[in-house]
């Protein structure tokens, strides 16, 4: 697991040791950023569900201005620190501990961009979005991006969000809500 392409290009990320944690494969991780290169300069960016915390890493190397980093898992957690150690990008970030739903009940922020990528098959992505919404956490003109499931089809409405398109990589698909 890598650092595609910004400041922070070809550095390795620690990696899980089991399959407990799903990294974003380059490929889908690649096609996420195609997606917000005119939005991710200056941006502050939220991934929830945050495992290695590459997507979040990734973002900064291509100009974000800052990144909030959380998950439940202990294992995720200590991913994710030694992760903005090596890239040297504490600063620029803050790693929250808890489930999702906390995390979102906690935040007094909006966000330009929020990335979501929960453990496949829980269903746990329209909850999320649900709470972001109610949250107010997004931006005007904001987005979320979530990962998932090629097979899972998500609502084309989930609060005061509309799903703009989905995006199919292999065995994944990533839907777009503004």
């Amino acid at each position: 697991m890598r650092v595609i392409t910004g400041k922070y290009k070809g550095r390795k990320l620690n990696s899980p040791e089991n399959y407990a944690i799903r990294p974003t494969s380059d490929k889908a991780k690649e096609a996420l950023f195609s997606i917000l290169t005119a939005e991710i300069y200056g941006a502050r960016v939220l991934d929830l569900f945050a495992g290695t915390g590459s997507l979040g890493i990734e973002a900064l190397s291509r100009g974000a201005e800052y990144c909030v980093f959380a998950d439940a898992s202990r294992a995720s957690l200590n991913l994710i620190k030694s992760n903005l150690e090596h890239c040297k990008v504490e600063e620029e970030t803050r790693v929250l501990a808890g489930d999702y739903r906390k995390v979102l009940a906690n935040l007094n922020e909006p966000f330009d961009i929020i990335l979501l990528d929960p453990p496949y098959g829980k269903g746990l992505i329209p909850d999320a979005i649900r709470l972001i919404s109610e949250g107010d956490l997004l931006k005007e003109g904001g987005v979320i991006i979530a990962e998932h499931r090629k097979e899972e089809d998500l609502p084309e409405t989930i609060g005061k969000y509309q799903k703009e398109k989905d995006r199919r990589y292999g065995i994944v698909k990533l839907s777009i809500y503004r």
